[in-house]
């Protein structure tokens, strides 16, 4: 067990390393030549690196949220009677206005 999170420590380790080197690369190559600014050391590009990711976000759960939630649409929307989705779609026209006639049955 303490073997594994010591290789995943070293993997996240070595990861930030490279990122850092990257993004300062990337900046040294690209903005003093496109606008003029300095070129940046390594610690300030893994400065610049971390403050991205704190300000940004670090992306771990929007793809699985997204893709998450749509397949709970899909299952539930497949369960129901046609009176429901007839409901269900009336509902989303007062709350959203009037939208696309595509439907879930004409994506088949």
């Amino acid at each position: 067990m303490r073997l594994r999170i010591a290789r995943y420590a070293a993997i996240a380790v070595l990861f930030v390393a490279i990122a850092g080197f990257v993004v300062m690369q990337l900046w040294n190559w690209i903005l003093p030549a496109a606008a003029g600014w300095h070129a940046i050391t390594y610690w300030q590009a893994l400065g610049l690196l971390i403050l991205s990711k704190i300000l940004f976000g670090f992306g771990f759960r929007r793809g699985w949220g997204r893709s998450h939630w749509r397949r709970r649409m899909i299952e539930r929307w497949e369960h129901m009677t046609p009176e429901e989705r007839e409901k269900f779609r009336e509902g989303m026209r007062g709350r959203c206005g009037e939208f696309g006639t595509r439907t879930a049955e004409s994506k088949v």
